[in-house]
């Protein structure tokens, strides 16, 4: 990461930004993960919550501020373009995986012992975050905006088709049966994947962060359409409109191809998608047109260096959790004897994430008073 020193480009964006990775960190951090409010939940499967909103939500603002930073491109030759895209995605990739592998050690009966790195899980968050901005940046690059948007409706479609016609019957798309858990499991050892689920199953797995791309180039499109359009009411109204056929759409593909995160269906990029054009044409509204900024600012800090506060946020998880204190971690100590002992088990637990929130805004203000602007 280098440290810049740069300028506000669009204050709607950065309160958007601010607003998915402090919930994605919130959502992230519970006191205890047995006692959480249920929107606070990823759907257990089919389905969608608050929460199955902020990941595909932060994809689609990296569409929408590449539609500013590919523009200061134009002027470069198309190496130096590539070079520069291939270089972000590889660094945010690669930080990614040193943040699955850190600490580097783990506590086991006989004391500390070092991980071994060869069963590390390969992809996560941040390497969805990386593909989905290389691939979204170089089907921009060459194809431009139209016909970007027609390779991400047909990438939504074969995608459908892919998981349709390659998953196992009788439901193709359930845990045990889909095909993107078959592909992963052609691509990866069993110990390089994500076992939350019981078996090993990755949510940010390889085939669905193709459908995950199309919410990067959709905040594209929508970045475009914001800057051509102008912040006013005529363009507020108009991402609603949008987002309400979306979401239309959605539900009902849904009845033939579920909403679901983990695998990432085409119903889901749609869903989401509606929704977050109709809370970034809320903040226009409320942010622009009616002037009303000064709330807004908890969530500036969290979207002047995302990517930085949500890796110390992961970094800052691990370590409570290693840590120990009297024999229990750290982060057990803590939710136990300052929020457990006199808050309701649920209402401990949400009180613990959001202290973890308000440390990272302490971090991000810090940063930002300074001036400080760290980017991949």
């Amino acid at each position: 990461m280098e440290k810049t020193i740069t300028t506000q480009r669009y204050y709607a964006l950065d309160i958007l930004r601010g607003m998915t990775i402090a919930l994605m960190i919130m959502v992230n951090n519970p006191g205890s993960w047995s006692h959480i409010y249920p929107p606070l939940k990823h759907a257990a499967w089919h389905g969608f919550t608050p929460t199955d909103w902020v990941f595909p939500s932060f994809l689609f603002v990296v569409g929408t501020a590449m539609s500013f930073s590919l523009k200061k491109y134009q002027t470069m030759g198309n190496s130096l373009i590539l070079r520069k895209i291939v270089k972000r995605a590889g660094m945010i990739f690669l930080i990614g995986l040193l943040l699955n592998a850190f600490p580097f050690i783990y506590r086991a009966d006989d004391g500390i012992t070092f991980k071994n790195l060869a069963n590390i899980r390969i992809m996560g968050v941040l390497q969805r975050i990386a593909l989905c901005y290389l691939f979204a940046s170089l089907i921009i690059h060459y194809l431009k905006l139209k016909k970007s948007v027609i390779v991400g409706v047909l990438i939504l479609l074969a995608y459908w088709a892919i998981m349709y016609f390659f998953g196992s019957s009788p439901n193709p798309f359930s845990l045990e049966n889909n095909a993107a858990l078959k592909f992963d499991n052609l691509i990866f050892r069993p110990e390089n994947i994500y076992k939350g689920f019981g078996i090993p199953f990755d949510p940010e797995g390889l085939l669905s962060t193709l459908t995950a791309t199309v919410n990067v180039i959709a905040g594209y499109a929508a970045g475009v359409f914001v800057q051509k359009s102008g912040k006013n009411l005529k363009t507020v109204l108009q991402l609603i409109a949008s987002g309400i056929v979306l979401v239309i759409i959605a539900l009902i593909w849904d009845v033939y191809f579920p909403i679901n995160k983990p695998i990432w269906t085409s119903s889901y990029v749609l869903y989401s998608t509606g929704w977050t054009l109709m809370v970034m044409a809320i903040l226009i509204y409320v942010i622009e047109l009616l002037n009303l900024k000064k709330w807004a600012y908890f969530f500036e800090a969290f979207g002047k260096n995302p990517l930085f506060i949500f890796v110390v946020s992961g970094v800052v998880a691990k370590l409570l959790g290693l840590i120990r204190i009297g024999g229990v971690s750290l982060h057990s100590w803590l939710y136990k004897n300052l929020y457990l002992s006199w808050l309701s088990e649920v209402n401990a637990s949400l009180a613990f994430a959001i202290s973890f929130i308000a440390v990272m805004w302490l971090l991000g203000y810090v940063l930002d008073k300074k001036k400080i602007y760290i980017k991949v």
